[in-house]
């Protein structure tokens, strides 16, 4: 009755499109410039971003929030341990750039509004050729 090794193969999953989506959806981490938001958004109010009131379901009860990167940790050597890692530092030299813009991305994929010249002087009204 049951007890017996796995019936499907290690791997099967891997070619399932639906699955990839959705675990890479739920492991996904925050972009830049949602966290450039939220870093905005507390200097305005005065409230740090990384307080959070006691959660049972997240890492720690949400007490230990790194806000560069989005994560929350278990504990404060984990955070300390995370804040010395490669992947943090490269976040927040991704943070200190210039916030990326909808124009920015329309004068990149050349959708600009050109000002040209009129093609016809307003005064000019003569004939050609008389």
């Amino acid at each position: 009755m049951g007890g017996g090794s796995y019936s499907r193969k290690k791997g099967a999953r891997s070619k399932i499109k639906k699955y990839k989506r959705k675990t890479w959806l739920c492991r996904r981490a925050k972009d830049t410039d949602q966290i450039q938001d939220e870093i905005e958004k507390s200097a305005e109010t005065g409230v740090p971003a990384n307080k959070f009131e006691y959660d049972d379901e997240l890492p720690g009860g949400g007490q230990f929030y790194c806000v560069e990167t989005g994560k929350h940790f278990a504990d404060a050597k984990a955070l300390a341990d995370h804040k010395k890692s490669r992947y943090y530092k490269r976040r927040c030299k991704e943070l200190k750039e210039e916030k990326y813009t909808q124009e920015m991305a329309e004068a990149a994929a050349g959708m600009t509004k050109e000002k040209l010249p009129p093609a016809h002087a307003a005064g000019g009204g003569g004939k050609m050729g008389a």
